[in-house]
């Protein structure tokens, strides 16, 4: 695959340093593995290649560090996207058919790209007041610029914010499927206590998780397209809907009294500070997700 030139890293004037980094964002983490892996050459790679089931906790935490830094290292990010880069070039194999695969694909690896994007302008939609059809331009913009920073070849990226439009409506329609990977990462049943709530005594967390996972599903299935929900069999009334809602403006509400800063993930939060000037360098995983 051709190498290209390496983009321009997006800054703290763009919409997405708003967006990306925000903790927010986690509640749409098992929304963003299911579609990610909905797609089929994804889920089948996961499946054959991913050590991700092993220990879900430290390998959503440790993957977040270096996805985000391909939008908030600054000058760094053009190197953080070649490591991203790198942790795929091994993926590969056959199909069922027999049809060979890759990670490193432009359709594949940019579809994984485009669950993101969606995740910012979901989120937005949902935790952060609604997002503008004049902001879902520039975010559309940006993404492409984001994208850019990996080398890769554009050929599987639209050109417009209504082609991308089209792209997702496509790909949710007759491209993505319900495999096993894709329900193996929505059953959180069994799920370990995280090394972050060490404070939960073990005989607690059980009963808690069980309680907490259906909400956490119930929570994906509200950001799913119709016809997504429809192929994984889910159903959503219209209580669901305004439930979801709700929690939505709460949510918003709740964050809009922290602390600028404190709304960030620690690698997003760095990139903010040195945009105002101080002198820290990236922030690495904690030896803990390793």
């Amino acid at each position: 695959m051709a190498e290209r030139s390496a983009g321009i890293p997006l800054g703290p004037d763009s919409l997405t340093w708003r967006y990306f980094g925000d903790w927010r964002n986690l509640l749409m983490a098992l929304w963003v593995g299911s579609m990610q892996n909905m797609h089929p050459v994804l889920g089948l790679a996961v499946a054959e290649h991913s050590r991700f089931f092993e220990d879900r906790w430290k390998r959503i935490f440790r993957s977040f560090y270096p996805i985000l830094g391909v939008v908030y290292d600054g000058d760094r990010a053009h190197e953080t996207a070649v490591k991203v880069r790198g942790y795929h070039h091994a993926i590969q194999g056959n199909d069922q058919s027999g049809r060979t695969y890759h990670a490193m694909s432009p359709d594949v690896f940019y579809w994984a790209h485009a669950v993101f994007f969606m995740a910012m302008i979901k989120f937005g939609d949902r935790f952060m007041g609604g997002v503008s059809e004049a902001a879902r331009l520039r975010m559309f913009a940006e993404h492409v610029q984001w994208y850019q920073l990996y080398g890769l070849t554009m050929r599987a990226v639209p050109s417009s914010w209504e082609e991308f439009q089209e792209y997702w409506d496509r790909m949710c329609a007759e491209v993505l499927e319900d495999n096993q990977t894709t329900r193996d990462v929505l059953d959180l049943q069994g799920l370990p206590r995280p090394q972050f709530l060490v404070c939960v005594p073990s005989l607690l967390w059980r009963p808690l998780w069980r309680v907490c996972a259906p909400g956490i599903i119930w929570l994906a299935t509200g950001f799913y397209d119709p016809v997504v929900r429809e192929r994984l069999g889910m159903r959503w009334s219209p209580f669901d809907e305004r439930l979801h809602k709700a929690l939505g403006r709460v949510v918003h509400t709740v964050f809009s009294i922290l602390p600028h800063d404190r709304r960030f993930h620690p690698r997003a939060r760095a990139g903010w500070r040195r945009s105002r000037g101080a002198d820290v360098p990236p922030v690495e995983s904690p030896i803990r997700h390793h």
